[in-house]
């Protein structure tokens, strides 16, 4: 088996690298830091290749997949993510557009490439990591939320035509609650709850990707707080969240 790992050199990339390394499993990984990658990969027992890119950049996007295409990929995980913190008009429209490159363009690309060649094949994982803010909107955090929507809705209807096609390609979307990564330094904000640790969230979406399951949400409280944003009318879900998201980045300003 080889995977491809995108946002591999800390968090749950690198998490993933390693726990897919143990399992005997052959690696392509890739991040915008090259000297992290080649570290990683000297740290890791089997087969690895890296390839440095910029998944905000669309042309990168285009050329990793070309490295993997005849390499016999058959698992990939977009996992390369990040949020901006900030009221929606006060929030650098660049920074906002690289984001949506990452989490969104990039992962859209990928996905459809790479699952034109799984069905082909029959056979083959996609496990896109998604957040359990892709069930809500994000206010001070709307953008990033979005794209996490955009990932969340994208594998439940590829998730459907795979079944209705009887097909032996997977998609599963990983949706963690807060993880114990630099996700939150990048944002700009600190957590509001004890966050569950990236090997925790790897090795939870891994046993669920391997499995074929399509939703993989991490830890009994925060698959509760998904379940119940079902019944919480759409304001008042936007208001408690509105008040989360503020109360982080006092708290970041009081440290």
């Amino acid at each position: 088996m080889k995977a491809l790992v995108t946002g591999a050199t800390s968090g749950i990339g690198r998490s993933f690298a390693e726990k897919l390394s143990k399992r005997g499993v052959s690696l392509i990984l890739t991040g915008r830091n090259e000297r992290a990658l080649m570290e990683l990969k000297e740290s890791l027992g089997t087969d690895v290749e890296i390839f440095p890119a910029d998944l905000s950049v669309r042309s990168h996007v285009f050329k990793l997949y070309e490295f993997c295409v005849d390499k016999g990929v058959d698992m990939l995980i977009n996992n390369a993510g990040y949020g901006i913190f900030g009221r929606f008009d006060e929030t650098d429209l660049t920074d906002e557009l690289d984001l949506i490159n990452v989490n969104i363009v990039a992962v859209h690309i990928l996905t459809k490439l790479f699952l034109r060649d799984f069905k082909r094949q029959n056979r083959g994982i996609i496990l896109n990591v998604a957040s359990s803010a892709g069930f809500m909107t994000g206010p001070l955090l709307s953008s990033y939320y979005a794209s996490k929507n955009y990932v969340v809705r994208l594998s439940f209807a590829i998730a459907e035509e795979l079944r209705r096609d009887k097909s032996k390609v997977s998609i599963t979307v990983l949706c963690p609650g807060p993880v114990d990564t630099n996700f939150n330094n990048r944002a700009g904000v600190s957590f509001s709850v004890k966050p569950i640790s990236a090997d925790y969230a790897a090795e939870y979406a891994l046993r669920k990707a391997f499995r074929r399951q399509l939703i993989a949400i991490p830890g009994l409280t925060v698959r509760a707080g998904v379940f119940a944003t079902r019944f919480v009318p759409h304001k008042l879900l936007s208001a408690v969240v509105y008040g989360i998201q503020k109360s982080k980045k006092t708290t970041e300003r009081r440290r």
